[in-house]
């Protein structure tokens, strides 16, 4: 199986709550369309640091970070974002990896929007059994 990558859309979830009580203006909710990576391997949300000021993400605290090849770092985790794909949504907060080229959609937002990988189209899936709505596993 190849690299799946699949259309998401980020928003500042703070500008997304004061949208939605009619504070902010729809228009003024910063939000970025972006083709992410879809990486089981990954624990959460990474972005990189162009956007995390794009969306105007605060800094939470800081990790200890390791990537997949071992190499070892430190990195911010900002947010909350939300994350919508198709007609699914989560919310999370986001590890900053500087310089990363890529957005790393991980298990626990994928979790959250009850999505699947598709082996055989090598694509990114709303769970076939509820097309309409997510389930949330409690236990």
């Amino acid at each position: 199986m190849g690299l799946i990558y699949a259309d998401i859309l980020l928003l500042n979830s703070v500008d997304a709550g004061m949208q939605k009580r009619g504070i902010l203006p729809e228009e003024n909710v910063r939000q970025m369309d972006v083709k992410a990576l879809v990486d089981t391997g990954a624990i959460t949300l990474t972005i990189n640091d162009e956007l995390a000021k794009q969306l105007d993400l605060d800094v939470k605290y800081q990790v200890d970070t390791e990537l997949a090849d071992g190499t070892r770092g430190k990195g911010d985790v900002v947010g909350p974002v939300d994350i919508r794909f198709e007609n699914r949504m989560a919310s999370c907060l986001a590890l900053v990896l500087p310089g990363s080229t890529e957005v790393l959609l991980g298990a626990i937002p994928m979790e959250g929007m009850d999505v699947l990988i598709d082996p055989t189209l090598q694509r990114l899936i709303v769970h076939p059994e509820r097309p309409t709505h997510a389930l949330m596993k409690v236990k």
